[in-house]
């Protein structure tokens, strides 16, 4: 897929591959949207992908003295989900960080990476150009900030030149007065593109209307604002007449086409339907419960710091540590974590289904957290430390009442929970991470954890029982 992979430590080393080797290089973080266009042919033409995940203190999400919110290059969906600052004051963000794909994904894709992908359809961009966002641009000629608004120029097209790397989103936070929220429609409950988004961001005071934010997604080439609705807004009281107008003004402004997901009646339609849902919500108070406070993330309870060093392949071994062993390998640098397992170090336990990201079958702990290896690129392993599901009992040798198994393990066996067996070792990971983040889950915390991770024979019925009962057996063991 790539000649050559470097992992930077600094943005100045970021930037100077990129000005060196400028449209015949890539760089990556997530790496859950750039991985597939490589795959698929999408993207050609690329020799260097520059990885910046590893460079230090990219990944803070801060608020400053005028009361603006930075998010660094790295900030991933789920740092937005589990930051109080952003779900209290910028909720519509948090809401649509929580839509996005499945926890491994959100562990993976950064919000800077959903921006710069550049489809009308990306949940964050939406209620980010509600809030008022810009974008900061380094490349070795200097910095320059964008307002959202400016960024793009038509589907998946941007204004950021090759030499360029995005470092920074910033935003108001919402004020007191303020109120948003963030409504999704999709063909399924997760893993799943919009049909339409809107966000909607309110300035209210006693109870009046002093100015509004409505942005739609999905339903133009690019985020669009519904202008003449919120001009109508202003000065009004939300009333039903009020909601229905508004509603049917924003529907006037999209202009979505016809495809597979919708046709552009259906979404022009459902952008009414969404608008007054929303603003409903505000104006009713029902928003507060949008996010989970203690979202599932698959974190667990322990996160491995990341080693930032330097290095570039195929000209240095993949150095990396999995289920506590060490390997050097001179080989796979040009293909992902889930194939490097495989073909290179013998790990078949993790299974390839989809190899894009929706079946969940590669799930894998890289430093400490859930992600799919399907989306990993595999020079990311140097350095880090890896659980497959073959090193899962060894995690917690203690916890095992069999021969070398997890609980997990164990509780699907005694419940039945595995017929064709190819999805139950991502199951089995996602499960474990999550019974070491919530020790007790409730039932509707196992369904969130595993919405990553597809069966095709079960009916889920069986999972959902296996890793109930797994928790139970720990409770009852006394083991948390």
């Amino acid at each position: 897929m790539w000649h050559n992979y470097i992992n930077a430590t600094t943005i100045d080393e970021a930037l100077a591959v990129l000005a060196k080797e400028g449209e015949r290089a890539r760089l990556i973080a997530g790496g859950t949207d750039l991985l597939l266009e490589l795959e698929r042919g999408v993207r050609t033409g690329i020799h260097t992908v520059i990885d910046i995940s590893r460079i230090p203190r990219l990944d803070q999400i801060t608020l400053d003295e005028d009361r603006v919110i930075h998010l660094g290059a790295l900030v991933t969906h789920n740092h937005c989900v589990a930051s109080k600052l952003i779900r209290e004051r910028a909720a519509p963000l948090a809401r649509a960080a929580w839509e996005v794909g499945a926890p491994q994904i959100r562990n993976r894709g950064t919000v800077a990476g959903n921006l710069i992908t550049a489809s009308p359809a990306n949940d964050t961009i939406t209620p980010l150009m509600a809030l008022g966002a810009s974008v900061t641009l380094a490349s070795t000629r200097g910095t320059r900030t964008i307002p959202l608004q400016d960024f793009y120029t038509g589907v998946r097209k941007t204004v950021m030149q090759p030499d360029e790397m995005l470092i920074e989103i910033s935003f108001p936070a919402m004020k007191e007065t303020q109120r948003g929220t963030f409504i999704k429609l999709a063909l399924r409950r997760a893993q799943a593109i919009s049909v339409v988004n809107v966000a909607v961001i309110l300035n209210l005071e006693a109870d009046t209307v002093q100015s509004a934010s409505i942005t739609l997604g999905a339903v133009a080439p690019t985020i669009i604002h519904a202008a003449e609705a919120e001009t109508f807004l202003a000065g009004k009281r939300l009333t039903d007449e009020v909601i229905e107008e508004s509603a049917r003004l924003t529907m006037q402004a999209a202009r979505p086409i016809d495809d597979i997901r919708g046709s552009a009646a259906y979404r022009r339609e459902m952008v009414r339907v969404c608008t007054r849902r929303g603003l409903r919500s505000l104006r009713d108070g029902e928003t507060q419960a949008q996010v989970p406070e203690d979202a599932v993330l698959l974190w667990g309870n322990e996160s491995s710091k990341i080693k930032s060093q330097r290095s570039e392949f195929p000209a240095s071994p993949i150095e990396t540590t999995v289920n506590g062993k060490k390997y050097t390998v001179n080989s796979g640098h040009d293909k992902t974590l889930l194939r490097f397992l495989r073909e290179d170090l013998g790990l078949t336990g993790t299974k390839e289904g989809c190899a894009e990201g929706e079946c969940g079958a590669c799930t894998v702990f890289l430093d400490g957290k859930a992600v799919m290896a399907c989306l990993v690129p595999a020079p990311r392993a140097h350095g880090a430390e890896i659980v497959t599901v073959e090193g899962l009992a060894d995690l917690t040798p203690a916890l095992s009442t069999t021969d070398r198994l997890h609980p997990v393990q164990e509780a699907f066996i005694q419940d039945g929970a595995v017929q064709c067996g190819y999805c139950t070792p991502g199951f089995i990971m996602s499960a474990a991470k999550l019974l070491e983040e919530k020790p007790n889950p409730k039932r509707e915390e196992i369904e969130q954890a595993i919405t990553g991770n597809l069966c095709r024979c079960t009916g889920y019925y069986k999972i959902v029982q296996a890793i109930e009962h797994a928790a139970q057996r720990k409770v009852t063991d006394g083991q948390v």
